[in-house]
């Protein structure tokens, strides 16, 4: 197979190891094969000043070598059309360095030199980072984002949670989620089981009413709880205190949600941008969400993977078989985004109260003897081949003509004997 470096003439070569603050580089002249070292300030103007300094010298195209796919020096690198960024996974390098190095010492200058090496010797497995459209990326960085905050807003409710045990436990039972405008309102209000037991009864129904409740025996039953509570413990300086902290952990979750809000609107009017959308709106149990993060794990480069196994390698769903000898062994995946994995994970929990054929699987594998992690394992591998083909031509999911085909061709799911 013919690589992107022997098929370009590129001008030169440039391996980069970056940092926060500084970027080594390793320069290598093709005409001559001689290589020149030096530091670069991360800095905007002084990158600009080396990229363009290179250019002037060398000419264009330039090709990068760098252990990112994003990063700052990254996004720096591709303002300039005639660079040509080519990401070495860290994993490799590092591995690649232990060969030269067993003591594995780290020496920035050197993995320069050796992510240069790593891109010339062997450029059929480093090909060049090829960008997907604005709003592909975009969508990328949106979904990713809007998980943090999601997982920022969870552990904000589990250390509230804490928070308000020490003080002011009933408030924790009178509701059941405690990441609602509802809880938070509540405790905003009435941040001590004291001011709680002082409002008037006709003032709590009203506050109950106004957010969505208007069963009478509810309501009710909620109001005569907070009147009976008998408080955990009258020290001012345990009550006081708390209440300071819950309060703040309160307005930290309301941001939250309001910043969900806003990711989920700007993820909705991507989505309707993107030609893929139906592809994975269609699929079962997926939803809003998880729609989207399915359609930003495969992109719209149909070439960016050759085949359904090659998705399940870098979602970290395949799982690794090592041999040794007259062993062999099966372990989980590590070198994968955890965020990757996460998803098809999710969308295969929730596929299986959507789909018929995909509860059917769960349970024949926990039959088998299969955890429900495995289970939900194997479901996710199957989904992807399924997804594969869909996203390959460029059709949605159609779990009728899936069930058809799967009765036709005899298949051992719908008998119950996999």
């Amino acid at each position: 197979m013919t690589s992107h470096l022997s098929k370009t003439n590129y001008k030169a070569f440039v391996g980069i190891d970056w940092a926060n603050d500084k970027h080594d580089l390793c320069v290598q002249d093709p005409s001559t094969g001689k290589r020149e070292f030096s530091i670069l300030k991360h800095d905007v103007n002084e990158i600009d000043k080396w990229v363009k300094g290179i250019h002037k010298r060398f000419g264009s195209p330039i090709a990068v070598a760098v252990e990112l796919t994003k990063g700052p020096i990254v996004y720096a690198l591709q303002r300039y059309e005639f660079v040509v960024i080519v990401p070495i996974n860290p994993t490799t390098l590092a591995k690649y360095r232990t060969a030269f190095k067993p003591s594995k010492a780290k020496d920035d200058p050197t993995d320069a030199e050796l992510a240069l090496e790593l891109m010339l010797r062997y450029p059929n497995h480093f090909p060049p980072l090829n960008q997907q459209s604005v709003n592909m990326r975009k969508l990328m960085f949106l979904v990713e984002h809007r998980r943090k905050v999601v997982d920022d807003k969870q552990r904000v409710v589990n250390q509230m949670i804490n928070a308000i045990k020490q003080y002011y436990p009933q408030a924790n039972e009178w509701f059941c989620k405690k990441d609602t405008h509802i809880f938070c309102d509540f405790i905003a209000r009435w941040p001590t089981l004291q001011q709680a037991k002082k409002a008037h009864k006709s003032t709590l129904v009203k506050f109950f009413n106004d957010h969505g409740i208007h069963n009478d025996t509810i309501v009710n039953h909620r109001v005569s709880l907070i009147k009976k509570a008998k408080p955990l413990t009258n020290d001012k300086a345990v009550i006081d205190s708390h209440t300071m902290l819950v309060i703040f952990y309160v307005e930290r979750i309301v941001n939250s949600m309001k910043c969900i809000q806003e990711y989920n609107k700007s993820i909705l009017k991507l989505m309707d941008k993107l030609p893929d959308a139906p592809i994975f709106t269609s699929l079962p149990g997926a939803g809003a969400a998880l729609s989207s993060r399915l359609l930003a794990a495969f992109g719209e480069q149909r070439d960016r993977f050759k085949s359904a196994q090659e998705v399940q390698q870098y979602a970290g769903i395949a799982p690794v078989t090592e041999r040794s000898g007259q062993k062999s062994w099966v372990h989980w995946r590590w070198q994968c985004s955890t965020f990757l994995r996460q998803t098809f994970i999710e969308w295969a929990t929730h596929s299986r109260l959507k789909s018929y054929w995909a509860n059917l699987y769960y349970l024949q594998q926990r039959e088998k003897g299969s955890s429900h992690q495995a289970a939900i394992r194997a479901l996710a591998f199957k989904w992807i081949r399924i997804v594969y083909k869909c996203w390959q031509d460029g059709k949605p999911y159609n779990e009728t003509q899936y069930l058809r085909a799967l009765k036709d061709r005899g298949s051992p799911l719908l008998s119950g004997k996999i």
